[in-house]
């Protein structure tokens, strides 16, 4: 099964305009972006899909593969979808699989683009993305950071910016219960980890229906996915990220490669 990468970048984000061109360590965020997906062992290739002609120029500066696609997009799904509908192997063939690696994720490691492509080596998978064991108690709480619950399959059964599985005997009466210890209370809460891969009949299909009742009320619009029957396969890995999304994040994630590398 052949398998691209697209990273959507949009440049005008309403709460950090142009990070992805932010120096970090003395190149840009998305150069940090595209060289760790160039790292995928299983992946055949790497594009970025952008609506700026500033990304564009950054991109083919440090000799990176860009395309140029409609300002009129509402997300990144949509971004991806235009360049995949028609993108073909260097044998004429449609990818099998597309790869949507956001553009502010730095952190992202290759052996996760790889572990989201070998997911849809699952016949009855379609979409797949990953999740990781949430060890900080604030981030349980947190609304920005998303949880997600499977089954016994891993498919998703729900992602939400609320606690699931809320554990009323733990967390009593008193939701924000900040004493609590995750791993002595053992329990098993999940953050989404937001990397995706598609079949890519699944992709067009999915990028084709309108906004779903429960994607509008969370605001996640992987929500639209499971409202409509497609089953999103889940994995868990050890790794986490930062997503840059102010410039206190960027501040983080360069601590993060100044300490690790």
């Amino acid at each position: 099964m052949k398998a691209i990468i697209i990273i959507p970048a949009r440049y005008n984000s309403t709460r950090f305009k142009g990070k992805l061109l932010a120096p970090l360590n003395g190149i840009p965020v998305i150069e940090h972006v595209y060289k760790n997906a160039m790292q995928s062992k299983l992946a055949d290739d790497v594009i970025v899909a952008t609506d700026n002609s500033l990304i564009f120029d950054a991109v083919t500066g440090f000799k990176g593969n860009v395309v140029m696609t409609s300002q009129k997009h509402v997300s990144g799904t949509d971004r991806i979808c235009e360049v995949a509908r028609d993108l073909k192997t260097p044998d004429g063939k449609y990818y099998d699989i597309i790869v949507n690696v956001q553009g502010d994720e730095p952190l992202l490691r290759p052996e996760m683009i790889d572990d989201v492509i070998k997911m849809l080596h699952d016949e009855k998978a379609v979409m797949g993305t990953l999740k990781k064991a949430i060890k900080s108690v604030s981030e349980i709480f947190d609304p920005n950071v998303v949880k997600v619950i499977t089954d016994t399959e891993g498919f998703a059964i729900y992602f939400s910016r609320s606690t699931i599985p809320y554990y009323r005997d733990i967390f009593g009466s008193v939701e924000h219960n900040l004493k609590i210890n995750p791993v002595e209370s053992e329990l098993n809460i999940y953050k989404h980890i937001g990397i995706y891969s598609y079949k890519r009949d699944t992709l067009i299909k999915l990028t084709s229906l309108p906004q779903s009742v429960l994607e509008k009320s969370e605001k996640l619009e992987q929500l639209r996915a499971i409202e409509n029957g497609i089953k999103i396969k889940v994995r868990e890995t050890q790794f986490d990220t930062i997503g840059v999304d102010t410039r206190d994040d960027l501040k983080k994630v360069e601590t993060c490669l100044n300490t690790y590398s």
